[in-house]
């Protein structure tokens, strides 16, 4: 069984799908962009990545086998692991693994596995329908005829056979030039002279406004008491550290009173689609601080813990 057909499924749905023993591919929206070289536009799409450490199993590719192939739970997770034995086996020998629709994985010298997606193929549900436009590069061409045609509507000389005709214009700019220079001059003085009178006068009022203030006495009787708004911040925290995924929601209630009693703000979400109650560490605001937090409960409490990507 190809299993890389129902992965490439779940990428147009899901940011990330694990592959339970192998890793996780993950998925990041790029906005549209414009090659100047070759003016080519592309749509928005998602990057398909590989992470290789990303290894628990989230249940979340072996239900949508099961469902669609129509077998248990367990015999989707063999099927998994057999093709995972056969994709590990492959790059052990330095072949590629290639995956259809989603790229290929090789073995560089320092036996580290390089991940090349396929592009393809656009994951991004938003952009379907649109594909790459190529626009031909815009080319203006200018000719003498009607540059000359425009010459003699308007005193403005492009061709060089007109040009010295028109000498005496360079005469007339100068001594438009000085009469401009001229009334500027005149004006900015008459200008300059009307801001002085202007602010004398409004320093006169001022310094009688400020006589009547300090004349005057003023009196507040019973001063209302200051108010404190307390404003919280609304603050989004879509990566989430689980600690399970339970069928039985008595043993999703057990696993989150006892994270409660240990420390932590666990929560619990609601039924998915799978059937399952996720059962959460807690909630974070970054993937960095998510993955941090990841490591220290694995090195402490529990080895199975992974990070789940979803605006709750």
């Amino acid at each position: 069984m190809k299993i890389e057909n129902y992965i490439a499924a779940l990428l147009y749905r899901y940011q990330c799908v694990t592959v339970p023993g192998f890793g996780a591919f993950l998925t990041e929206i790029q906005s549209a962009q414009l090659h100047d070289a070759t003016n080519t536009f592309f749509p928005p799409k998602k990057v398909v990545s590989f992470n290789p450490h990303l290894k628990n199993n989230d249940g979340l590719l072996a239900n949508h086998i099961a469902l669609q192939e129509r077998i248990s739970y367990d015999e989707a997770v063999k099927t998994i692991q057999t093709e995972v034995a056969h994709w590990t086996e492959q790059l052990q020998h330095r072949e590629t693994v290639s995956l259809k629709d989603i790229g290929s994985i090789s073995v560089n010298s320092e036996w580290n596995w390089v991940f090349e997606p396929v592009s393809s193929v656009n994951y991004l549900a938003d952009s379907f329908g649109l594909s790459t436009v190529v626009s031909p590069a815009v080319k203006r061409e200018v000719f003498k005829a009607q540059v000359e045609e425009l010459e003699e509507k308007a005193p403005i000389v492009f061709t060089p056979e007109r040009r010295k005709n028109y000498s005496f214009l360079k005469y007339a700019a100068v001594f438009a030039v000085l009469l401009g220079c001229g009334g500027v001059a005149y004006h900015y003085q008459h200008e300059q002279q009307v801001a002085n009178e202007t602010l004398m006068a409004q320093k006169a009022v001022q310094e009688k406004v400020q006589h009547k203030i300090q004349e005057a006495t003023f009196f507040i009787e019973n001063p209302l008491p200051a108010v404190t708004l307390n404003l919280k911040e609304n603050v989004k925290k879509p990566y989430h550290v689980v600690a399970g995924s339970f069928r039985n929601e008595a043993n999703a209630q057990r696993i989150f009173d006892e994270l409660k009693t240990m420390g932590y703000e666990p929560v619990r979400l609601e039924k998915n689609g799978f059937g399952l109650y996720p059962v959460l560490y807690g909630s974070y605001a970054s993937y960095a601080e998510a993955q941090n937090q990841m490591k220290t409960i694995q090195k402490t409490h529990n080895k199975e813990a992974w990070v789940l990507i979803k605006e709750l």
